[in-house]
């Protein structure tokens, strides 16, 4: 794709990186999201007129501000991730000195409050419990049980493939679609009983997972608008807390390891994390991990 002018639009930049070998390099998932934030940001109506259709040489931080304060409608993590996914679209354009400011980054964000919401052991075999007894939510209750289990990003259960999975030796050898790490993990007795169970069901498809019902005649991964709905369905039938959500299992896992004495390096490779600092925003802090802890120095003890 040719370089922008100048005086190209905010469409045109997009395109251009879209096109381009970093865009290409990102995995599938981050592509398809990366593609729709895109397109909301273009269709975002600042002072009468489509950003896309602004000539960057013209778009002010004004414009990307009230843009921003727009998108904080459907919650600061979007708005955020919009900011962030235009900046790489920006900078992009700018190593091709097509421009040589950058007015996205003074966009003033809304710091992102973590996310503290557990998982108790008890809600895991509730939701299981119920969502294995109905067909219907069979696959839902699969991928809830993969990401508990193994710690995994639900998106990368969304689309586990049979391919991956050992269930002679029970094994997991997964590449994550975040960072493309790999891990290598066991499967426990109960969750290997269930694979196999899914296998003899789902087997002649790729999918571990899949709806189980046909779309369009085929059987396909569930989106996440879906997953998100079916788990609170399950949530309701089962009378469980409609705050918890299928990005907390994640945390709930990490955060059980920790509580058991797991060391940092072991974590990493469940999680796939390169760093400590990426594994601390996943670890909460509860009463059971520092009652081991504080128990581990003797308070206990009388001198």
């Amino acid at each position: 794709m040719d370089i922008p002018k100048a005086n190209a639009k905010l469409s045109e930049i997009v395109g251009f990186y879209n096109h381009s070998p970093a865009f290409r390099r990102l995995s599938a998932n981050s592509q398809r999201d990366y593609e729709t934030n895109l397109n909301a940001v273009l269709d975002t109506v600042v002072e009468g007129k489509r950003l896309g259709d602004y000539r960057c040489s013209n778009i002010k931080v004004r414009h990307l501000t009230q843009a921003y304060e727009q998108w904080l409608n459907t919650g600061v993590r979007t708005a955020n991730y919009r900011k962030a996914v235009l900046s790489s679209a920006w900078k992009h354009a700018m190593r091709h000195d097509v421009m040589i400011h950058n007015p996205v980054s003074l966009i003033q964000t809304v710091a992102t409050k973590p996310r503290r919401v557990m998982w108790e052991r008890d809600h895991v075999k509730t939701f299981l419990e119920t969502a294995y007894s109905n067909f219907r939510w069979r696959s839902i209750g699969l991928i809830v049980h993969m990401a508990y289990d193994w710690g995994q990003r639900v998106g990368d259960m969304r689309v586990l493939k049979w391919d991956r999975l050992d269930l002679r030796g029970c094994q997991l050898d997964l590449t994550q679609s975040k960072r493309n790490a790999e891990v290598h993990l066991p499967i426990s007795s109960g969750l290997c009983d269930m694979l196999r169970q899914q296998k003899e069901d789902f087997g002649f498809q790729d999918y571990v997972a899949p709806r189980v019902k046909p779309r369009a005649g085929a059987i396909t991964p569930y989106d996440k608008a879906e997953i998100s709905n079916l788990i609170n369905e399950v949530l309701e039938e089962a009378n469980l807390p409609l705050e918890l959500t299928a990005m907390d299992l994640r945390r709930t896992a990490v955060t059980e390891m920790m509580e058991g004495g797991v060391d940092l390096a072991n974590i990493m490779q469940v999680t796939g994390h390169k760093n400590i600092a990426s594994v601390k925003p996943y670890m909460v802090n509860t009463l059971s991990g520092a009652t081991k802890a504080l128990a581990a120095r003797g308070n206990d003890e009388e001198e």
